[in-house]
């Protein structure tokens, strides 16, 4: 008797390779804070501490806050106690970030990820301020949060199963649903250890980002830096196709958009379809992934 696994042949999360990292540096994290460096002692101290206090997100006013804790605290969780704060992250985010790397390639999914983490610890940051306790703050919600409004508006009608909610509900109805339980939450629970509105931070950084990230130009800076991350290799750029002269009798297509320099017409959408139609969402390349991203999403901003 046997049974197939996906993962057997092609290895685990074999097509999310930004995905597979995040998750595996998460638990490689968990498994050095709470299982090793809870081991040993620096003149006294506990090595976990010294961790939390450099690594974790420390309030503005503690004297122990610095900048690199926006992201790092974002790939730090509770201990073995309180096991369920990490599964449930690392959960959801496999579960909804899956498709939006294959939508929208490792890259722009990784400083979508990222950029969420750092909107919810800052928002946090500010709360802290005036209404919660300061604390440490660790845990990927933040960012996860991100990822879940991502999907919601990416797939509005997908219906989604999912705690606490025992029947299927459409994608954008589940955001909602979650948002409203976050903010009453944070507002009738300042002294809770959870940072519900790091959590409501996350999503509406993600929200700003979908919403006016292209537009202000944000992916695009970050994709020309020198902190470039690059998810792939970088591909040999096309030579420019000649225009094909056009007879009396023909006419020439009208370009969709300009995709790294090239243009896409409407037949160049049609094979794509075609594609997904004979052989499923799974088939197409990263760059045609992309193309029918782009085109997707000027569709939407059409009036």
């Amino acid at each position: 008797m046997s049974f197939y696994s996906p993962w057997r042949r092609r290895g685990f999360l074999a097509e999310n390779p930004v995905l597979r990292t995040l998750i595996v540096l998460n638990l490689a994290v968990f498994v050095f804070q709470h299982l090793f460096l809870a081991l040993f002692r620096y003149r006294g101290v506990p090595l976990e501490a010294l961790f939390v206090q450099y690594f974790a997100l420390q309030p503005v006013l503690s004297g122990f806050f610095f900048p690199w804790q926006l992201v790092t605290y974002q790939f730090m969780h509770a201990g073995l106690e309180n096991i369920w704060h990490i599964v449930f992250n690392l959960l959801i985010l496999w579960m909804f970030g899956a498709e939006l790397e294959h939508l929208w390639g490792g890259r722009r999914f990784l400083w979508y990820y990222l950029l969420c983490g750092i909107g919810a610890g800052l928002v946090h940051l500010g709360v802290q301020l005036f209404w919660t306790y300061p604390a440490p703050t660790v845990g990927a919600s933040g960012a996860v949060y991100g990822i879940l409004l991502a999907f919601g508006l990416t797939f509005p009608d997908r219906p989604v199963f999912m705690f606490p909610f025992f029947i299927p509900i459409p994608a954008r109805i589940l955001v909602l649903l979650l948002a409203a339980i976050e903010f009453i939450s944070g507002i009738t629970s300042s002294s809770s250890p959870i940072a519900h509105f790091a959590h409501l931070g996350g999503a509406v950084t993600g929200f700003l980002l979908l919403r006016y990230g292209e537009r202000w130009g944000i992916f695009a800076a970050l994709d020309r830096g020198w902190f470039w991350l690059r998810s792939r290799p970088r591909r040999r750029r096309q030579p420019r196709r000649a225009p094909v002269p056009m007879g009396p009798h023909m006419t020439l297509e009208e370009v969709l958009l300009y995709f790294e320099g090239e243009p896409i017409t409407q037949s160049d959408v049609d094979a794509i379809l075609d594609k997904i139609a004979a052989y499923g969402y799974q088939s197409l390349s990263d760059r045609e992934r992309r193309i029918l991203y782009e085109v997707s999403r000027r569709m939407q901003a059409e009036p």
